[in-house]
Parts: structure tokens; sequence; C-alpha cells
């Protein structure tokens, strides 16, 4: 037998370092190549989020953003950290929790026609009924109720009617565990939706007499804080006083009802600060008009908020 030369490489052995290597190379491209795209897209996510502290639990609404598609609003608000896309139609629910977001805050009836006149209450018992039990059985948190425009009644009148008409309806609300947010919206500005001229739940103090009277822990009121601030101002100090009686928040600049940055009068840092402060563990929800690109004035306001 011939004897083979020491410094020729063996042609069996190049042939099992080639064949590791392609195998060596197949498995990067079927494994690690899945692992490197998983990364990278985790990478992705990461850059997309604004919500770091997560102190406080954020949520959007959908009307300040129109035309735009309730899928595209949920998948930027569920990249950015925002937990709820709220005042959405039970029929749209699917698309909210595909996006693994919550409904913070249900819509009923609407703000002209409310429980401070009795002909009203069955529409309002209906509506308001219809929207307990979809939350309770999403498990969904709050529903929205209003008092109504005052046409000429009292506000003490008004007060005593709201008060009665609640009632008939928070036993229901307590066997659900849903709460009801009554808002308080400002009644000054005469402008589409920045303003309800004529709004008799108008004042802070009005909308916690109604939550004192009705006397239920379900029972809370929605302080819009553009809202409080065209009619009232003292937010801070309105937050420390009656943050027991509040369920939900709303934010928006003022003036305006556009970006909560630096070209309006409130100052939100301090005012979010104040919330976590009060213990508080629901929602507040960015609800202003943009200006600019909507999702970078969503992403700025987010950020803002995120104390």
């Amino acid at each position: 037998m011939q004897k083979r030369n020491e410094n020729v490489p063996d042609p069996r052995l190049s042939r099992r370092r080639l064949l590791g290597s392609a195998f060596a190379a197949t498995a990067l491209t079927t494994v690690g190549v899945p692992h490197i795209a998983r990364a990278a897209a985790e990478t992705a996510a990461k850059a997309d989020r604004v919500v770091s502290k997560g102190r406080i639990k954020q949520s959007v609404c959908p009307w300040c953003f129109d035309p735009m598609p309730l899928e595209t609003l949920c998948r930027n608000a569920a990249a950015m950290g925002i937990l709820s896309v709220e005042l959405v139609p039970p029929t749209d629910w699917p698309i909210l929790k595909k996006h693994g977001l919550v409904c913070a805050l249900s819509n009923s009836h609407g703000f002209v026609e409310g429980w401070n006149r009795r002909e009203n209450w069955p529409m309002c018992q209906e509506k308001v009924t219809q929207a307990i039990d979809a939350s309770a059985s999403a498990g969904f948190p709050s529903v929205i109720t209003f008092s109504g425009f005052r046409k000429g009644m009292s506000d003490d009148v008004g007060l005593d009617n709201t008060v009665a008409g609640l009632k008939t309806v928070i036993g229901l609300a307590e066997k659900k565990k849903v709460n009801l947010c009554f808002e308080v919206l400002n009644s000054r500005v005469a402008t589409e939706m920045k303003g309800h001229p004529d709004y008799m739940g108008d004042r802070v103090e009005w909308g916690v007499e109604v939550c004192r009277r009705v006397g239920s822990p379900r029972m809370k009121i929605l302080f819009d804080i553009y809202h409080v601030q065209i009619m009232q101002g003292d937010i801070i100090t309105r937050i420390r006083q009656y943050h027991e009686y509040i369920g939900h928040y709303h934010t928006a600049g003022v003036p305006g009802r556009n970006e909560i940055d630096d070209t309006q009068e409130i100052n939100y840092p301090p005012i979010m600060r104040e919330i976590v402060k009060t213990g508080y563990t629901g929602y507040v929800a960015q609800e202003f008009i943009p200006l600019r690109d909507p999702m970078q004035s969503l992403r700025a306001a987010v950020k803002l908020c995120d104390v």
C-alpha cells in the first residue's frame, strides 16, 4: 500500500469539514435568522414605546383623530404603551382586544339630553343600562353619563332630578362592578366640541354633590382638566380636595383644546404627579385635537404625562 503523504490534506477530512460547514450555515439560516428577526422586532417595539414609568395608566379618545381608522390608532397606541382607546362602541371592541387594549370609558347617552329632566330618564336608563351590561361583560371599568342642558331649569332642581335619576341605575352599576362617571363640561366656549353652552353640570362642586347625594362608591365624576381649567382653574387644589370622587381624567390644552405642549397655559407634569400622589388607579385619557402630525402629537402628550 502506498503511504499517504502527511503534508497533503486528506480529501475525506476536507469533505467532512465542508459538509460540517454547510450544516452549520444551514442551521444558522433556519435557526439564527428567525431569532435575529425576532430580536429586531423587539428592538423596534421598544423604540416605538413611549411609556416607561407607567404610574399613569393612559388612554386616548379616537374622535379627536378622525378620520384616522380605529385600527391604525389602536396599533399606534399599543406600540406607545397606551392601555386603552375609549368611547368606542361595543361593535368595535374586538379591534381593541386584538391590540391588547381596553375601553376604559364606555359611551351611553349624549350631553344635551340628560338626567336633569325627568322626561329623559327612560332614554338615559336604557342607554346607561346597556352600557353597564356591555362593559361588565367585557371587563371594562366605567360608563360616562351627563346632566343635560339647563334650558331654563334652575341648577337646584336639575341637581335633585339628576341625583334621583342616577339612583335608578346605580344599583346595577354596583352589582356589575362598573363605575358611572359624570362628566363636568365647560359652558363658556361656544365652539363645537370645545365647549357646551347651557350645560348644567359645568362645575366640579356640582358634580361632587351629585356623587355625595347618590351615595355610592360606584358614582364618580369625570374630571376633564381642559373643561375645569376653563370654568374654574385651581386644578391641583381641586384634585387634592375631591380626589375620592374622581373616577376618570381627560386632558387637552387651554385655550383651543389642542396639544398639551408649551403653546398653552396648563402645566401637565405637576398635575399628573399630583394625581399619582392621591393614589389614583384609574385612567387618564388624551382628548386633545391635534394641529400637527397626530401621532407625533400623541407621542409627545403621552411622554409628558408619563411622570
